[in-house]
This record gives structure tokens, C-alpha cells and sequence, in this order.
């Protein structure tokens, strides 16, 4: 697979390949499935959500929350496919997200929500800048990253 990542939208051709991406067994406790994530935003209007692709190839999947007018925005679900972790595909992603929430002249800060245990990805969010802000929401550790 290529270096090169986009996010790109998720349509009716390619939104089968989206869901059948998956965690490895040990994580699955720490992200919804991509099907339930793409419900859950046909319903939710602050949601933002793309395709992670490294080339042509579908590797992941991030959604954000959304509240521009206030300069609000929440990283709601990230994931790379168990088959495609390691190779920085999902620091890259997460790079361009974070390159979205820059734009909006409001945003102050990006904000995320991880749970704690083997296989958490608290460690890949400190890596790329994010800090515990010591609240817990609905039983999650919260992390911001100042912009």
C-alpha cells in the first residue's frame, strides 16, 4: 500500500468496504463498527465523517462532532483496520482531521474520548499531541489537544 492518505466520503459504492473494516479482537471494546457510526451520523447533524484511504485502498475510518458557530469539535470515532495499523496511516489521517478543525477560525481545541486498558489508543493520541484533561464522560477519559 502507498503512503499517500486522504479522507474521503463515504457513498453508496464504497460504504460496504467502510464497514467491513475491523479493529484486531483486543480493541473492539474501545470503538463502535463503522456501520453503527455511519447510522449514528445520518442523525446527528454536527457529524462530519470519512473514509480513511492509503491510496486506493480503504484503511479506516474517522468521524468528528461538529459545532463550528462555537468552535466545537470532538474526535467521536477513529479507527484503522487491524491489517493496515502501524504503517502511520493513522497518524496521517488524524493529521488531516485535525488540519479540518484548524479552519474554522473559532476552534480552540480538539477534544476525544478513549477508554483505558490493553490495546487503548491513549498512548497514539499523547504521541500526536492530545493531553488528559482529567474529566470523565460517560465512564471515558477525556483528552484535548490545543490548537
Amino acid at each position: 500500500m502507498t503512503n499517500e492518505v486522504s479522507l474521503r466520503e463515504v457513498t453508496q459504492d464504497t460504504v460496504r468496504a467502510i464497514c467491513n473494516l475491523r479493529v484486531s479482537e483486543i480493541q473492539k471494546r474501545f470503538v463502535a463498527p463503522n456501520a453503527v457510526s455511519i447510522a449514528e451520523a445520518h442523525f446527528t447533524k454536527e457529524a462530519w465523517f470519512r473514509a480513511i484511504y492509503a491510496g486506493e485502498v480503504p484503511v479506516g475510518f474517522a468521524m468528528l462532532w461538529e459545532n463550528p458557530p462555537e468552535g466545537r469539535h470532538y474526535l467521536w470515532r477513529f479507527m484503522i483496520d487491524e491489517k493496515s495499523q502501524g504503517r502511520g496511516y493513522g497518524r496521517k489521517a488524524l493529521d488531516l482531521i485535525i488540519q479540518r478543525v484548524k479552519q474554522n477560525s473559532n476552534a480552540k481545541e480538539l477534544r476525544l474520548t478513549y477508554c483505558k486498558g490493553d490495546g487503548s489508543p491513549h498512548q497514539f493520541y499523547e504521541k500526536m499531541g492530545f493531553a488528559d484533561t482529567g474529566q470523565i464522560i460517560e465512564g471515558e477519559c477525556e483528552m484535548k489537544l490545543v490548537l
